[in-house]
């Protein structure tokens, strides 16, 4: 996901105006939904939806604790879901019934559990041992979130799912967590003037009486972030394939020239990633033109981005190669928990970085993170947090600098530790071990460690644990019989030192010192006074430059 970078300012400067924190689930140990289905006839008279999900589930990690064969009381506090309901402006949810049966076809009912549905939680009491467990809520209400019904600049009327980072609720009863997956079903009704694109494989669409009911369903695990449909009168067009993998661009038909145009850039930037990561996961890649708040939303094989991106004149090209990363770090392998976003944001915009090196150069890519070094020192001087940050109100707040830039920072100086053969393959790696599962940090450096035989142990530590960054005043002099340079650097930031390589250009020469202590002195062989000194002129090391002088002693 890349924010509106107006909204993303907006965070930065201001967590506490993120939307505040409502009952959440979270993650669970005891509940693993399986699967989602949901049925939405959507129309042109009302907001108002009348939906049906089924959840098929079982029994997770925690267990079930026992109960008598026949007894509905294995869920000692039922089923329980996040879903938003109605409030006093009369928006919200409304469960109408819940009907439990085993989990086979056809459906067939087994008993109508009570329920209530209070503080923005469902709670359905039942169950039993057999695993796994059909749930079937029937609800309706007019969403006050998740759910976008609006119009586009040019009158049309649009429904856009838009779930990031917990807003599913708001419209679907899910577990609202990223550390729980399932596969997805769409069975969407509308009035036939409108395309429906949702996430996986489009399964049919039939039409009568001037309505039709369209079919997508995913049989790839992802999270409810990503889990979307959007509905609107679109231009369609299939660019080409990777792998038989479509690569869709849909549009609104007002826009359909330089939409195509601009949305054409998908096909070879999946197929360089496809080439540099591992097979594309999904059905498909549908690249839609949406009212999405966001820059752009990675919702899982669908991708939604805002309304003003379809300009075609390539500007978006940064844009979609964010969001096409995503399919692989955030949609397939996904972070277990919030504090762990940099593991989705941080390959999307390093990545990204990556392919621009691959298309544009090497002076490019060093210009990008000169760039995004200034955005994470900037952030840093305003809000000091760790990359993996644990104090956190609500999931909006840790929308900021930190999860991309200082994420790519990370990956940056993971690239330069253990050389670029070894990069890539630690990030193949890690993406085949986490591929249709969850993550955390710690999974990233283990799978590292494993793809490079080296202990990279300290560098999490200091690099996604500790807040800031090394702080370095250099001085030196040039000591003319020993044809040295003596170089004396210190750390000025507060706290322990930081250990890092840093590169060191005399004049033409580069060399490379272990820094390790808060001042340390080292001396560099020199045949004789260079013109200048700088240090990391490669853009290797994420840190604030205190100053570069030259002494006479």
């Amino acid at each position: 996901m890349r924010p509106i970078p107006a909204l993303l300012a907006l965070f930065a400067l201001a967590p506490n105006l993120a939307a505040p924190a409502r009952a959440q689930v979270g993650a669970r140990a005891d509940l693993d939904v399986l699967d989602y289905r949901f049925a939405l006839p959507i129309s042109d008279a009302s907001d108002e939806i009348r939906g049906v999900a089924d959840l098929t589930t079982r029994w997770g990690p925690a267990g079930c604790p026992p109960a008598r064969p026949g007894e509905l009381t294995c869920f000692p506090d039922g089923l329980t879901l996040d879903f938003v309901g109605r409030g006093a402006d009369g928006k919200g949810m409304v469960v109408d019934s819940v009907v439990l049966a085993h989990a086979v076809e056809p459906f067939v009912p087994r008993a109508r559990p009570p329920f209530t549905h209070a503080g923005n939680v469902l709670r359905v009491r039942g169950g039993d041992q057999a695993e796994p467990i059909r749930w079937r809520i029937y609800y309706h209400g007019t969403p006050a979130d998740g759910l976008i019904i609006s119009t586009n600049a040019h009158g049309d009327r649009t429904f856009f799912g838009d779930n990031w980072p917990n807003r599913a609720r708001h419209w679907l009863p899910t577990v609202d967590h990223p550390s729980d997956k399932a596969t997805v079903t769409w069975d969407v009704t509308a009035p036939a003037r409108y395309g429906v694109v949702a996430n996986g494989r489009r399964m049919g669409r039939s039409c009568d009486a001037g309505t039709c009911r369209t079919v997508y369903h995913s049989d790839v695990p992802i999270p409810t972030k990503v889990m979307v449909f959007g509905a609107a009168p679109f231009a369609v067009e299939t660019v080409g394939t990777v792998r038989g993998v479509p690569v869709e661009s849909w549009v609104f038909e007002p826009e359909r020239a330089a939409g195509f145009r601009e949305y054409a850039r998908a096909l070879p930037v999946l197929a360089y990633f496809d080439s540099l990561i591992a097979p594309y996961p999904f059905e498909k890649l549908a690249n839609v033109q949406s009212k999405t708040r966001y820059g752009g939303m990675e919702n899982a094989g669908a991708i939604f981005y805002h309304d003003a991106s379809a300009k075609g004149d390539g500007s978006s090209e940064g844009l979609i190669a964010h969001e096409i990363v995503h399919q692989w770090f955030g949609n397939s392998a996904t972070e277990a928990d919030w504090p762990h976003l940099w593991l989705s944001e941080g390959f999307a915009t390093y990545l990204t970085n990556v392919y621009f090196e691959h298309t544009r150069g090497e002076a490019h890519h060093r210009a990008d993170m000169l760039r995004q070094r200034e955005q994470v020192l900037d952030f840093w001087r305003r809000s000091p947090a760790p990359l993996v940050d644990t104090v956190y109100a609500d999931p909006n707040e840790l929308l900021n600098t930190n999860p991309y830039q200082r994420g790519a920072w990370v990956l940056h100086m993971l690239r330069a530790r253990v050389g670029d053969a070894r990069f890539f393959e630690g990030v193949r790696h890690y993406y085949l071990r986490h591929a249709r599962a969850n993550a955390t940090t710690d999974s990233l450096r283990v799978a590292f460690e494993a793809a490079t035989g080296d202990d990279l142990r300290a560098f999490f530590e200091q690099w996604t644990r500790r807040a800031g960054q090394p702080r370095l005043e250099a001085a030196w002099r040039y000591d003319a019989p020993a044809r040295e340079i003596v170089l004396t650097l210190r750390q000025r930031q507060p706290g322990a030192p930081f250990a890092f390589p840093l590169d060191v250009a005399l004049g033409g020469a580069l060399h490379t010192v272990e820094v390790d202590a808060m001042s340390e002195t080292f001396r560099l062989p020199a045949a004789a006074r260079p013109s200048s000194l700088v240090l990391d002129p490669r853009v290797r090391l994420l840190f604030e430059d205190g100053g570069v002088r030259e002494t006479s002693d």
